[in-house]
């Protein structure tokens, strides 16, 4: 009888958790199809509203599209990008032993202890810097801007090296045996082993490219170059916002992020654990 009581304890509460962290996204759902006065009143019914809301954010002058395909091609290139750069770091302090490797990378872990806002002003100096330079293609107000600072980070590096301490290094000895070079040996042999791994960091990746906020609100000023959360937070901020519109907009920026982790869902969960397949 007392199992049963903490049985029926435990799914109570897992419905009511379940429940509370649905809603939000239940609300959002509703709320796309609904008037912006419905969305005020706080009506939890489908409305007939979704077309109008659709056709009204899709409308040339509002740069949803635009900002939605800058979003796409700053996480699509980011995430490439961090991915080669951040699994040849993690490959290298884990593969090769030196003397000072451990002292590096424990310098490079110290940095992740150093907040954005810290190093806001100066990364904003830098970009402005370069405007007017040769290198004026990574300048502010450029993807390249946004892109270059989450290319390599001390994450990504912690993360593929934790993971390559789990690599078999007899496979690595059999390769150059055979007479493979460096450069084959993590090409051929390494990148395809540890393909949960890039799974796992690659939604990691992704998603904080797209969801980034503060940095692209810095570095772009150009609205045709916002990225599609500064778009969204320009209709929410106007003086009469219309809610209906801006739910919808959410729900299409909420797709991406959901449909990439959905898809890789399983090498996210074998990548994190740090299992090889």
């Amino acid at each position: 009888m007392t199992n049963k009581f903490n049985k029926a304890i435990k799914y109570i509460f897992l419905c009511v958790a379940s429940f509370i962290s649905i809603f939000p996204f239940f609300w959002m759902i509703v709320s796309a199809t609904n008037k912006s006065v419905d969305v005020t009143r706080g009506k939890l019914s489908f409305g007939s509203s979704f077309m109008e809301n659709l056709n009204n954010l899709l409308k040339p002058d509002l740069g949803f599209v635009t900002s939605l395909v800058n979003s796409g091609k700053i996480a699509i290139i980011t995430t490439i990008l961090a991915l080669i750069v951040s699994s040849v770091a993690g490959y290298g302090f884990e593969i090769f032993r030196t003397k000072a490797r451990d002292r590096v990378f424990t310098v490079l872990l110290l940095s992740m202890m150093v907040p954005f806002s810290a190093i806001m002003i100066p990364l904003f100096k830098l970009f402005s810097s370069l405007k007017n330079s040769p290198l004026s293609f990574i300048g502010v107000n450029t993807m390249g801007a946004i892109i270059l600072p989450s290319v390599c980070t001390a994450f990504l590096i912690f993360f593929f090296r934790q993971n390559t301490k789990t690599f078999p290094k007899e496979i690595l000895e059999a390769a150059r045996i055979d007479g493979l070079g460096e450069v084959g040996i993590f090409i051929k042999i390494f990148c395809p082993t540890m393909k949960t791994t890039y799974a796992a960091a690659a939604i990691i990746t992704f998603m904080g490219a797209w969801n980034a906020y503060l940095w692209p609100l810095i570095g772009l000023q150009s609205p045709e170059k916002w990225t599609v959360l500064l778009t969204i937070s320009k209709l929410a901020s106007s003086y009469s916002p219309d809610y209906g519109l801006i739910m919808i907009a959410i729900v299409i920026t909420t797709l991406p992020t959901a449909l990439v982790f959905f898809v890789m869902q399983k090498h996210f969960v074998a990548g994190m654990t740090g299992s090889i397949k």
